[in-house]
């Protein structure tokens, strides 16, 4: 039996990351960043004169682009001629200017496909005086597929999965997308010029580096295929990728095809990006929530990233150092992180990174009392799951161990879905329709 007081603890978290949740939500992001005056759209201080365009088209993807679509079209109504935007199977909205591709994420899958080249046909060959408006959120890589000439599909799912098993961070994932697309890493820019392209912004990229979200379609990039290769023989990949895509990558050594646009292209003279949403604004929201709830609180980072077993091991530390000796805060204590870290899959299990997490620091504070953390995705979803993470406490392994469920077995098997399940302390949201990353809630009293 779990105390009363853990109870109410466990009610707290769950309520801190409802709160946070609640600050990075699309419709909200778009409403405070972008107003309209008239004939004036105003996005945070820039002023854009929209009568000096002759059509106005949306395009996009990502977890968020239904909510972010829809958004927009409430507030430009018929001035947005058509669209097309990618999106997350069931991550959808009523829209009535523009249509909806439901596409697989993280890997990807024939309907990105199909619906990114219906973007492109929207997006190119439009004239000087038209205006590209193009929604972007956590999972564009993925719902934006259109690999390079003599990469299939197919191809380009295996390296991405490879990159995922092998514990790549987002960083060095997008690198190696954007080599083996035709629109990431400021190829879209390429792609609508001389049309002007306004590109808004929610972040799932630690430090909002906006070459990094979505593969940078819209900026310039300033990775390489040599950058490329590098990755790859880090992870000792290079020899278990597709041929084609190393063919590929070896032409781009030799400067046989082009490289992704760099900064002076003159294909960014008429872009702009605007951040719009970031992991920041939903850590500062569960922070104060949680002080209204009278927790003494700490914000660790947003920039947290790594293997996440060990990043709960640290978690851990910290809660044992507040119960010891009341550093860095002192009892009723909220520690809040963000950022996204990574799991190396060793076993066969189901599971994601926040229920990783939840299942590792579950197991370290085993020993002692008043502890509950929780981990989940701001967009709804861990791993290939329909949970968003995960909730443990002291108590936690205790219960795991009367069920005769052996959590060290299930975290060597990468299958901490199947243990939170049959605790039945899976953190189920449905889709958010939001993405900005990852949000941990530590509470210890």
């Amino acid at each position: 039996m779990k105390k009363n007081n853990i109870n109410k603890m466990r009610r707290d978290a769950n309520d801190i990351f409802k709160h946070g949740l609640r600050a990075v939500d699309p419709i909200e992001a778009i409403k405070t960043h972008v107003k309209l005056d008239g004939n004036t759209l105003k996005i945070d201080d820039k002023e854009i004169d929209l009568s000096q365009f002759k059509e106005i088209y949306l395009v996009g993807g990502g977890k968020a682009g239904a909510s972010m679509a829809l958004a927009l079209e409430e507030l430009l109504g018929d001035r947005i001629k058509a669209g097309v935007i990618n999106v997350k199977y069931g991550h959808v909205e009523n829209l009535k200017r523009t249509k909806i591709n439901e596409a697989a994420h993280p890997v990807p899958d024939e309907s990105g496909v199909k619906g990114t080249l219906e973007i492109l046909e929207l997006a190119k060959n439009r004239d000087a005086d038209d205006l590209i408006i193009c929604v972007i959120s956590g999972g564009g890589s993925a719902l934006m597929p259109y690999p390079s000439e003599g990469i299939t599909l197919e191809e380009k799912q295996l390296v991405t999965k490879l990159l995922l098993d092998c514990g790549a961070n987002i960083i060095e994932i997008n690198t190696i997308r954007k080599h083996i697309s035709q629109i990431k890493g400021g190829q879209l820019s390429r792609i609508v010029y001389p049309a002007s392209l306004i590109t808004l912004i929610l972040s799932d990229v630690i430090g909002d580096d906006l070459q990094s979200i979505a593969s940078g379609m819209t900026v310039p990039d300033q990775t390489t295929f040599e950058n490329c290769v590098n990755i790859l023989n880090r992870y000792d990949l290079l020899e278990k990728i597709p041929l084609s895509v190393k063919e590929h990558l070896n032409k781009g050594l030799k400067n046989l095809i082009s490289e992704t646009p760099k900064k002076g292209d003159p294909v960014f003279k008429k872009t702009r990006n605007f951040v719009i949403g970031s992991n920041i604004l939903a850590v500062k929201a569960a922070e104060k929530r949680a002080k209204q709830l009278a927790y003494n609180t700490l914000i660790l980072s947003t920039y947290i990233e790594g293997e996440t077993k060990y990043v709960a091991l640290m978690h851990a530390a910290i809660a044992k150092e507040i119960l010891s000796s009341g550093n860095p805060i002192e009892t009723p204590a909220c520690v809040i992180s963000g950022g996204e870290t990574t799991v190396t899959i060793k076993g066969n299990g189901k599971g994601g990174r926040n229920m990783e997490f939840s299942l590792a620091g579950s197991i370290e504070i085993d020993d002692l009392k008043n502890v509950v953390i929780l981990s989940g995705g701001t967009d709804g979803s861990d791993g290939p799951t329909d949970a968003a993470g995960a909730i443990g406490d002291n108590y936690t392994i205790k219960r795991a161990m009367e069920l005769n469920l052996d959590p060290h077995v299930y975290l060597k098997n990468n299958d901490s879905y199947n243990f939170f399940k049959e605790l039945e302390d899976l953190l189920i949201t449905g889709p958010t329709n939001t993405n900005v990353m990852d949000l941990r809630i530590m509470l210890v009293q």
